[in-house]
C-alpha cells in the first residue's frame, strides 16, 4: 500500500465545510474554463460499446470494466476510462464550429489503479474538446490554450480565498512551459517522476510538453495512447510532440501534482504514424478510427482536468478520498483516520 502521511496534518476545513467548498471549486472552475475556451456543456455516456474504438485505452494495459447487454444479444459494453475519442466524435455530430468546443463531466472506473493519496478506483474529471483550424496545429497554439486554462485555475484559487481566507493563494502568476526532453537533459540521472518533482518545486506550476514518444535517453516521459494526442509531429528546436501535462507543486504532499493531460489531437497522418510505431495498426478497422481516416472528424485540441484532484489541491487536502467517495483498503482507512485524514 502506498500512502503518504503529511507531518502534523490538520485539515483546514471540517467535513461540512469541505462538502460546501467542493461545490464552490467545481462551479467556479467549470464556468471559468467554459468562458476562457468557449465551450458549451454537453451530456456524456458512462459506457460505450466494446470493439468500436471509442473508449480510451490509456496506456494499453488497463482493463476496462465491461458487462453484457441483454437487449443487444449479450454484446459487451465498457465503462469509459476517459472520453478522449468520444468528445471528438461529438464535435462532428453536433456540428460545432471552428474556435468553439464542448466540455462534460466524465465519470470512470479504473479497477487496475494503484491506490494512494491521488489515485482512486473512481475517476472524475472535466473532459473538454475544441475545434481548431489546420493553421492552429502548432506548439504556439497549444501554449496559448495552456495559459488560458491556467488563468481559469488562478481565478478559481482566488474564489476559494474569498470564501475561505485561511486558504491563501499559492500558485505563481504564470505557468512555465518546458519540454520533456529539456527536463531529461537538465536532470539526466533522475527518473521522469523525479524530474517532475524537481521542476514543479522550482517553478510552482509547469506544463511538460511532448509526452508519449521515446526521448533521446531511450525512455518515455510517460505513456500516451497512439490515437488521440499527437506526440510525433516535429515542432520547434527539433523537439517532437503537441501534447503535455499540467503539473503543479503540492505543498501538502510535498510533490509534483498532475491535474491535467491534454494536447492537439492526431490528424490522419499522425494517427497512421503512431499506430505503426506502437504496432496497433489493426485499430484502423475500428469504427472511430475509420471515421477519422475518412475525414469525418474535425481537427481538435482537448484534454481532461481532474475534478477531485483540483478540489484536493485548492482545499489543501492530503488524500483524494477527502474530496470524493470511493473504496479503499481497510489498512489505508485506518491509517488515514489515525492521522486526521477524513475519507468521505
Amino acid at each position: 500500500m502506498k500512502l503518504f502521511i503529511p507531518k502534523n496534518y490538520q485539515p483546514v476545513l471540517d467535513l461540512k465545510q469541505t462538502e460546501k467548498a467542493i461545490k464552490l471549486v467545481k462551479d467556479s472552475f467549470q464556468e471559468d474554463l467554459s468562458s476562457e475556451l468557449r465551450l458549451r456543456r454537453v451530456t456524456a455516456p458512462l459506457f460505450v460499446m466494446q470493439g468500436t474504438g471509442i473508449n480510451d485505452d490509456l496506456n494499453g494495459i488497463e482493463r476496462p470494466v465491461s458487462f453484457p447487454v441483454k437487449e443487444l444479444g449479450d454484446k459487451k459494453a465498457e465503462v469509459v476510462q476517459s472520453l478522449a475519442k468520444w468528445k471528438r466524435m461529438s464535435l462532428a455530430d453536433l456540428e460545432i464550429e471552428e474556435g468553439y468546443g464542448l466540455y462534460t463531466d466524465m465519470n470512470a472506473i479504473r479497477p487496475d489503479e494503484e491506490l494512494d493519496n491521488i489515485h482512486s478506483l473512481y475517476v472524475d474529471q472535466w473532459d473538454w474538446e475544441r475545434v481548431i483550424s489546420p493553421e492552429e496545429r502548432n506548439l504556439d497554439f497549444l501554449k496559448k490554450i495552456v495559459r488560458k486554462i491556467y488563468t481559469a485555475l488562478l481565478r478559481t484559487e482566488f474564489s476559494v480565498f474569498e470564501h475561505y481566507p485561511q486558504i491563501k493563494p499559492i500558485l505563481p502568476e504564470e505557468i512555465t512551459l518546458i519540454h520533456a526532453e529539456e527536463l531529461e537533459a537538465r536532470y539526466p540521472k533522475l527518473t521522469p517522476k523525479e524530474r517532475e518533482n524537481a521542476a514543479a518545486k522550482e517553478y510552482g506550476a509547469i506544463f511538460i510538453i511532448g509526452i508519449g514518444g521515446v526521448m533521446p535517453g531511450g525512455e518515455k516521459h510517460d505513456g500516451r495512447a497512439p490515437d488521440y494526442d499527437d506526440w510525433t509531429t516535429e515542432t520547434i528546436n527539433g523537439f517532437k510532440g503537441l501534447n503535455g501535462d499540467i503539473v503543479i507543486w503540492n505543498p501538502v504532499l510535498e510533490s509534483a501534482f498532475e491535474i491535467s493531460s491534454m494536447g492537439i489531437r492526431v490528424d490522419r497522418e499522425a494517427l497512421l504514424r503512431q499506430l505503426a510505431i506502437t504496432g496497433t495498426e489493426d485499430r484502423k478497422n475500428l469504427y472511430w478510427h475509420k471515421r477519422l481516416l475518412n475525414g469525418e472528424l474535425p481537427l481538435s485540441i482537448g484534454g481532461g482536468i481532474g475534478q477531485s484532484r483540483l478540489c484536493m489541491y485548492f482545499l489543501r487536502k492530503a488524500h483524494i478520498g477527502e474530496t470524493q467517495s470511493s473504496i479503499w483498503p481497510d489498512e489505508m482507512i485506518e491509517q488515514c483516520a489515525a492521522n486526521k485524514i477524513h475519507l468521505i
